[in-house]
């Protein structure tokens, strides 16, 4: 019979969260600080922040087995087919090790027009992983990168510690749901991780679907989070929910940079533009759901000739980046743009078709996060690579 110890569940084993709030059932991981969620506009970020991607339980151990208590919150659209299970990956001293799911839970309900969602409450379950070597080993738990996870008991069949730092570098980034990952295959297959794997360095993932809007309360919040390196990736959500204008984008660019700057002066800090997104690249938004189509597809319903006029495309928002970013890159040398079409362009989309037009396939996101690796943490040379950072103020 396996004697459990169980485990408090606090920052010292959590990784990639910003903030525990306290539940009735246990703790819920926040990847945006109360101070933020006070300033939310509607429900959908509040839905989106709590989905814990790029966060897991991370510790030391010689236990065999763990167990892990959590009352999930599943998705479902409005007329829509059944979502699956969200995923919790296992990795052992860097390498996979298990998958598994936990059934039931509360599962909201979203109508998919007007954002508008239904909770029914349900019951929680136990994610369970046996098997494992009697030796000293570093574990962690991914929790599903789309399924808001109340944490409820951790147990083990030996004691845990905190896995030490070791002068791993923290890499915090913040985009919308393609670095959210809202369709890769696993909380480790997003780019991000992909990417911060390749890297060796710890992930923050602030990637929210639908909601990288340069909102001041987001650049607040990297300002005040501790990273060794920080990237955004802007632009995609600003046209497809057609919610500025070039007049007022440009500014709020510069004014997100400004706060991030604020706590982070000298951190190496990349600008990202939208990879290619065929249906947006010379026609704003907004994007809505084709109700015609046989299966899920994106368009974009606004006039190209209107981007004369200052609505916003993503070519216009590429250019804008790439001036900004070399403008202020006179004065901040630590400053780096990267075109996101270097990350998945037309060859890519001919090769790797995005399924619904705006998203990539989980085939996608292994191929931005291989190129990200690539030219971004690699590249001894590139934004945070080893020469370019260790000369860095």
């Amino acid at each position: 019979m396996t004697e459990w110890i169980t485990i408090p569940i606090d920052m010292r084993i959590l990784r990639g969260a910003l903030e525990l709030e306290r539940t009735a059932h246990g703790v819920l991981p926040h990847r945006l600080p109360a101070a933020a969620r006070r300033q939310f506009p509607d429900e959908s970020l509040a839905r989106t922040e709590a989905q814990p991607s790029g966060v897991r339980l991370s510790f030391r151990t010689r236990a065999t087995a763990v167990e892990l208590d959590v009352l999930p919150t599943k998705r479902a659209y409005q007329g829509g087919p059944p979502q699956p299970d969200g995923l919790y990956d296992l990795v052992v001293d860097g390498r996979p090790a298990g998958q598994g799911s936990v059934p039931g839970g509360n599962l909201t309900t979203i109508d998919m027009a007007t954002q508008a969602a239904v909770t029914r409450p349900g019951e929680p379950g136990t994610l369970r992983f046996s098997g494992l070597a009697a030796e000293v080993k570093d574990v962690r738990i991914w929790l599903p990168q789309v399924e808001v996870t109340e944490l409820i008991a951790l147990r083990t069949d030996a004691p845990v510690e905190p896995v030490p730092d070791e002068g791993r570098r923290v890499w915090l980034h913040h985009g919308s749901s393609i670095s959210h990952g809202s369709t890769a295959a696993g909380p480790t297959a997003t780019w991000p991780a992909l990417a911060a794997a390749r890297g060796g360095v710890e992930l923050i993932n602030l990637g929210f679907g639908g909601n990288a809007l340069l909102d001041p309360f987001t650049a607040r919040a990297i300002r005040d989070t501790p990273a060794d390196l920080i990237s955004l990736k802007i632009g995609i959500n600003i046209a497809n929910t057609d919610s500025m204008r070039l007049r007022t984008f440009a500014p709020a660019v510069h004014g997100f940079l400004d706060t991030v700057r604020e706590g982070h002066p000298g951190t190496p800090l990349l600008v990202v533009s939208p990879i290619l997104c065929p249906i947006q690249e010379d026609t704003p938004g907004p994007v809505v759901p084709d109700l015609q189509a046989p299966k899920l597809l994106f368009r974009a319903i606004g006039d190209p000739a209107e981007a004369a006029r200052g609505r916003l495309t993503l070519n216009v928002i590429r250019e804008t980046l790439a001036r900004i970013t070399a403008q202020r890159a006179t004065d901040d040398p630590n400053l780096h743009y990267l075109d996101g079409r270097a990350l998945y362009g037309e060859a890519d989309y001919a090769e790797l078709p995005l399924p619904d037009e705006l998203h990539p396939a989980p085939a996608g996101h292994q191929r931005i996060g291989e190129r990200f690796a690539e030219l971004v943490f690699e590249d001894e040379h590139g934004p945070f690579g080893a020469l370019r950072t260790e000369s860095s103020p």
